[in-house]
């Protein structure tokens, strides 16, 4: 079967509402009218609502960059997935590696965090991916099918495909070092191959995006792999004239 390409911008913690409404306008200037693939922009929860408004007239999809695994109560700070999905939130990221190692992110709490977005019709995005330390070990697919399997004794196989799966190496993000598409391939290759042993189908059907530094030189090579079906894209997402080029080198 023929998976949609999807490329997605994180803007992380950046922005505020003048650099936000300029970037919108940036990118819809440049964006043709005609695109036939998917494009989503996942923004600090602050600026959800006014990117909404922003995105009204496109096919731009609005995502979070976080939820809580909680549906309610007291937990000061968090935002559930029914808040989200009050504001028309489609997609979220989970388990990003910030998350897992800047805030101790367990793979059980990502698990969690992916069946409270399903829970709420938002589209998760689950972020894998191994550190440096770990690809060089030679543990890249026990690290990632082991952050995989996490969701799937959570939701089951079939939860898969109702979400993204998004490859980022660690290693590659922020660092100048990017995987060769070879290498990229490889792994993707290899985690469509793992859930292909739970459920083939699901393997197909199944997005996913290699989020490792991917930017307008080397995004065509990346996006003509077979089992490379988008970008998670960090920096180059900030400005519009590189997130739109990687979007045009999807074809």
């Amino acid at each position: 079967m023929t998976r949609q390409t999807l490329i997605a911008g994180n803007w992380k913690m950046n922005g505020d509402s003048q650099f936000i409404g300029e970037l919108m306008s940036d990118i819809k200037g440049r964006l043709d009218s005609d695109w036939q693939h998917q494009i989503l922009v996942s923004v600090p929860s602050l600026y959800l609502t006014k990117v909404k408004e922003l995105a009204a007239d496109t096919n731009i999809a609005v995502g979070a960059q976080n939820l809580s695994q909680q549906s309610n109560g007291a937990f000061t700070g968090e935002i559930s997935g029914s808040m989200l999905a009050d504001v028309n939130c489609q997609y979220v990221l989970v388990g990003h590696s910030e998350r897992r190692s800047l805030y101790g992110e367990s793979s059980t709490i990502v698990a969690e965090k992916y069946q409270a977005a399903l829970d709420n019709d938002v589209v998760p995005v689950l972020c894998i991916g191994e550190t440096l330390e770990e690809r060089e070990a030679g543990t890249t697919m026990t690290i990632v099918k082991g952050q995989l399997d996490a969701v799937i004794e959570k939701s089951g196989i079939e939860s898969i495909a109702q979400g993204v799966i998004a490859y980022e190496p660690v290693w590659a993000i922020g660092t100048g070092k990017t995987a060769t598409p070879e290498q990229a391939q490889e792994v993707h290759a290899e985690i469509r191959a793992h859930l292909a042993q739970f459920d083939v189908d699901v393997a197909e059907q199944t997005q996913i995006l290699y989020g490792g530094s991917m930017n307008p030189t080397n995004a065509e090579q990346l996006l003509a792999q077979a089992d490379i079906d988008g970008g998670l894209i960090g920096g180059a997402s900030l400005k519009a004239e590189q997130f739109i080029a990687i979007c045009k080198a999807a074809g």
